[in-house]
């Protein structure tokens, strides 16, 4: 794993540590690190407090997830940080207290509706002459037809956002050569990036547009260290002072509409999803672009691996779903619903069923959907099933996919992870969902949920 230079930054938190008592208001900046398919690295995540007059406070992720409860939920927002009288990690300061600041926005979602601008800026190191892809191609990219990036989030919002004024710009050389911001055996300096390839399309590109863009798509000619990355990054711009939603590409990365989708989810403030082998490779659920970008992509001549769509789990998050499309399960009883599938834009019938365990807290629930192959993004799918996922939210991973195999799949495009007609899954006393019947979009389900389910004879937790 990737660090910054361990001694200094240990010791500049332990410093800190010593000295803060009140606790510090500012926005909370969140970034994720996604490896090179193949080269074996772990993912990263990087978590920040940054004040209105731009200091910045690394948080160890492990403790700001237990303090928040939803971190994933206040991403971007103004927050209190109450910092924890232990040690810091080299991961970042303790904290014991994470509290939405904002008296006027929400603490549960992330503010993503409507025309959400996003500027791609074409950034070349001093020392690296090559263009990978002309402009041309990058401004194709949020373009409104199938494979393209408009029609992506259009389609797997159910049009409640759209990228209409998105543009790209550049090549623009940026000051310094490539090891100035990525140095021998380091982790890429992602301010410095964002900072310098800002600064040198800044006399191309108004920022403060309509209050200012959503969101920074870099591409940068070269490898960075080895990772992708998107979340925000916090910093005044044109005037305009918030957590931007950015994404910093290699080519590997921006040469793809899949991976570039991925890291634009983590703009938009998602995290990872995840199957249910407990190791430590979240890149393992083929059923969402927001885990395994890669497996059971569809292809596209101009814009190569696109992107599948995401969960219920990570659509819900957002703000996607409607309330008529989701069904809430809190008491016992017995539940038949239609279940129609996620991809379908315009359904009238149920397409998410959350399930609120009896004696569960709140952060743990189940959610259920139907996935159905077909179309520009969902055409590879391993097949046409019910999906569950399990979510925590103060997991690093909070959604993580069902797998009724025994031990779960190391990744989950198997018959475990999906439920068919005459098939049930059973969380032992707590709730059972049986597939029925197949109908035009979806299936006919039965979810019954009551503390006195026993686990059947012939299966528990899994098939019967």
């Amino acid at each position: 794993m990737r660090r910054l230079s361990l001694p200094l930054f240990v010791l500049s938190l332990l410093s800190f540590a010593a000295a803060q008592a009140a606790p510090v208001e500012g926005r909370l900046e969140l970034v994720w690190g996604d490896g090179e398919p193949g080269s074996g690295l772990a993912e990263q995540f990087v978590v920040h407090v940054v004040t209105d007059d731009g200091h910045r406070y690394r948080l160890d992720p492990q403790a700001a997830r237990e303090a928040a409860g939803d971190l994933y939920a206040l991403a971007g927002k103004p927050v209190a940080v109450g910092f924890a009288a232990r040690a810091a990690t080299p991961d970042g300061l303790q904290v014991d207290a994470i509290v939405s600041a904002g008296a006027s926005e929400s603490a549960t979602q992330p503010a993503v509706a409507g025309n959400t601008v996003w500027a791609t800026l074409l950034c070349k190191f001093s020392d690296v002459a090559t263009e990978q892809k002309p402009l041309s191609f990058f401004a194709g990219q949020y373009g409104n037809n199938p494979g393209q990036l408009d029609h992506y989030w259009r389609e797997v919002s159910y049009n409640k956002i759209n990228l209409t004024g998105s543009s790209a710009y550049g090549w623009f050389t940026l000051p310094s050569p490539r090891s100035t911001y990525v140095p021998a055996g380091g982790s890429a300096d992602l301010n410095k990036l964002f900072d310098d390839c800002t600064n040198a399309a800044n006399p191309t590109v108004n920022f403060a547009a309509n209050g200012g863009l959503q969101g920074i798509n870099m591409m940068f000619n070269g490898d960075l260290d080895g990772f992708a990355w998107g979340g925000s990054r916090c910093k005044t711009l044109d005037g305009v002072n918030k957590c931007w939603s950015s994404t910093w590409n290699p080519p590997w990365s921006f040469s793809n509409s899949a991976p570039l989708s991925h890291e634009m989810g983590h703009g938009y403030g998602l995290p990872h999803a995840n199957n249910s082998d407990n190791d430590t490779d979240p890149y393992d659920n083929p059923w969402d672009v927001m885990s395994d970008a890669w497996s059971n992509a569809a292809s596209d001549g101009t814009y190569g691996k696109i992107a599948k769509h995401l969960s219920t789990y990570s659509r819900d998050r957002l703000g996607f779903v409607d309330a008529a499309r989701k069904r809430t399960i809190n008491a016992d009883g017995t539940y038949p619903i239609e279940l129609d599938r996620a991809s379908l834009v315009g359904s009238t019938k149920t397409q998410m069923i959350v399930v609120n365990p009896p004696g569960e807290p709140a952060t743990h629930y189940y959610t259920i959907e139907a996935r159905k192959p077909g179309g520009k993004y969902e055409a590879s799918l391993a097949g046409t099933a019910v999906i569950i996922h399990e979510v925590l939210t103060t997991r690093s991973t909070p959604a993580q996919i069902v797998d009724a195999t025994n031990p779960p799949a190391t990744v989950s495009n198997n018959e475990g992870s999906m439920f068919k007609v005459g098939e049930t899954y059973t969380l032992a006393g707590k709730f059972s969902v049986t597939v029925n019947s197949a109908t035009a979009e979806g299936f006919n389900v039965t979810v019954v949920r009551g503390t006195g389910l026993a686990p059947d004879p012939i299966f528990q937790n899994g098939f019967q």
